[in-house]
């Protein structure tokens, strides 16, 4: 479940947006007044969003921002003359007050995907990081295609990725079976 920390300066507006959101099946890992206690609740939290209002105790919603960490959006609760009055960076969203609860629900559900969403495509991207001696391996298989059967670079990267295909195999796998029959 993704995490929420809610910062707001006055204790009572903390309260009220973690009882709102706790009641509607939200994580609130944790509930602040100013952007110090925020930031290090979320360095801690690792991914997820905050939910704050202009002001908070030490710092303003700008300088928070530029500290949040690369897995944190921020939801921004601010009144209309706030929200004209600063320039924020791409990974906040706000919302005017008054406010509606559909409106915040709806909202934070959206940000709390595509962070999920960001950290899966990071995660995943890592996991399928090849290593330098595989690269060379599908280097030197498709060089032997292109060589000994007169294909373009592409066409043995697809002669590739078939033979991984219909051997069930990872392309790695079939570069070297493909290296081996032909040192034969």
């Amino acid at each position: 479940m993704a995490n929420v920390v809610v910062a707001f300066a006055k204790d009572t507006d903390a309260l009220n947006f973690k009882n709102i959101l706790v009641r509607r099946g939200f994580n609130v890992a944790a509930v602040c007044n100013s952007g110090a206690q925020a930031l290090s609740a979320m360095e801690d939290l690792g991914n997820g969003v905050i939910v704050c209002g202009y002001r908070l105790g030490d710092m303003i919603c700008q300088e928070l921002a530029e500290d949040l960490p690369s897995y944190f959006q921020m939801l921004l609760i601010a009144s209309p003359a706030k929200l004209e009055s600063i320039d924020l960076p791409d990974n906040v969203i706000s919302l005017q007050t008054p406010l509606q609860t559909d409106t915040l629900i709806s909202t934070l559900n959206m940000m709390l995907d595509g962070v999920s969403k960001k950290r899966r495509k990071a995660r995943d991207g890592a996991k399928n990081k090849r290593s330098d001696k595989e690269l060379e391996t599908i280097k030197k298989a498709k060089e032997l295609l292109m060589d000994r059967h007169h294909m373009t670079e592409p066409e043995a990267h697809h002669y590739l990725q078939k033979c991984s295909m219909d051997s069930g195999t990872g392309i790695v796998e079939a570069a070297e079976m493909i290296i081996s029959l032909n040192s034969i």
